[in-house]
């Protein structure tokens, strides 16, 4: 599926190397104020570029083409368009029979019997700019109720963080959450990059002043919608949410979050009981492999069943936790903007009050 959401919905399109990329969010409530230099401002962010990243050239320039009007949203489809400028198609004629160890290449080829080789096609992580387009319509809508979505890199190639600042992650150059660890994190990646390899990292993510009751008890918790968004993102082989894996390590007496009237005094749950929001900071890591793209000979086969040494091409970033904790904070926010629209109908009362007259 290319749709994420239920009442705040966005579906994406294109590929790498084809003409453009782009979303259209659905379900945006008519007279939102859309900031159209915040939307490119969120591009920027997650563009390619730089020293550690990608070195493809890409202005990520979005136009809105419908569903804004005097810069309000209409209530109608709000559709993006981001065109690409900078495609080198020619770095994949080499390979365009080889499967790329540890792309998605092997598996779309076998689902759909189609080898688009140029720079993944679809797979390609130049979907999530669209991602980020639509978070960012979703952040306008939060910014209404005060909610804040931040995100950094709390780990790169198992160096860790042992504080978390949001606030540095934002001047960092690779979103660094503690600035004793930030220039080891950027050799790493160097060095990675000069030795034709690639590293891992993790990413937090935090959302400041939830409500308390977004989620629903079952099939749409939203610790699982939050994992299911994370999951999505290119790359990402883990979720943790709140206390995460080493809850599993820990008593119910050193795991449960004690309660006073101040609010709860630990948050081992991540903001989250029972699938719902419990009005604490909503916390979540996710976990990026190295990028598959490396420029060291490896092991494969191709379409035919023949196996053959793969000898890759082209620009690649080096550790896709970088970009990638812009796009998670992107589909964060798309998570809370549906959550928000979906709790309208929770009680008789909220449905009255928004048809009273």
């Amino acid at each position: 599926m290319n749709s994420f959401g239920q009442r705040f919905r966005f579906t994406t399109f294109g590929e790498s190397h084809g003409k453009a990329i782009g979303c259209i969010v659905d379900g945006v409530p008519a007279g939102l104020d859309i900031d159209e230099e915040f939307i490119q401002s969120e591009l920027d962010r997650r563009k390619p570029g730089g020293e550690y990243a990608t070195k493809r050239k890409e202005d990520d320039k979005v136009e809105i083409l419908s569903g804004v009007f005097e810069g309000k949203s209409t209530g109608t489809p709000i559709a993006m368009i981001i065109f690409n400028k900078n495609q080198k198609s020619k770095d994949y004629s080499n390979i365009k029979d080889l499967f790329r160890p540890g792309h998605a290449d092997f598996t779309y080829f076998y689902k759909y019997g189609i080898r688009d080789y140029r720079g993944g096609g679809r797979s390609s992580a130049r979907e999530t700019a669209s991602r980020v387009a639509a978070g960012a319509i979703a952040k306008l809508l939060l910014r209404e109720l005060s909610i804040e979505v931040m995100s950094g890199v709390s780990a790169i190639d198992g160096i860790s963080a042992e504080s978390f600042d949001y606030e540095y992650a934002k001047k960092s150059e690779i979103y660094c959450l503690d600035k004793n660890i930030d220039d080891i994190c950027k050799q790493r990646v160097i060095d990675a990059r000069e030795s034709h390899d690639s590293v891992g990292g993790v990413v937090s993510v935090k959302i400041k002043n939830s409500p308390i009751g977004l989620g629903e008890p079952i099939y749409y918790k939203m610790d699982s919608v939050l994992a299911d968004a994370m999951m999505s993102i290119n790359g990402t082989k883990a979720v943790e949410i709140g206390g995460g894996v080493q809850s599993s390590n820990l008593r119910g007496s050193q795991n449960n979050d004690e309660i006073s009237k101040d609010g709860f005094l630990s948050n081992n749950s991540g903001g989250i009981l029972g699938g719902i929001t419990n009005g604490d900071d909503i916390e979540l890591k996710v976990y990026f492999k190295p990028t598959p793209s490396i420029f060291k000979p490896l092991k494969t086969i191709d379409i035919d069943g023949n196996e053959k040494i793969l000898e890759l091409k082209g620009r690649h970033d080096p550790c896709i936790a970088i970009r990638g904790s812009i796009v998670a904070e992107a589909m964060a926010s798309v998570v809370m903007a549906d959550m928000l629209l979906l709790n309208l109908g929770r009680d008789i009362k909220t449905v009255k009050l928004a048809y009273s007259k």
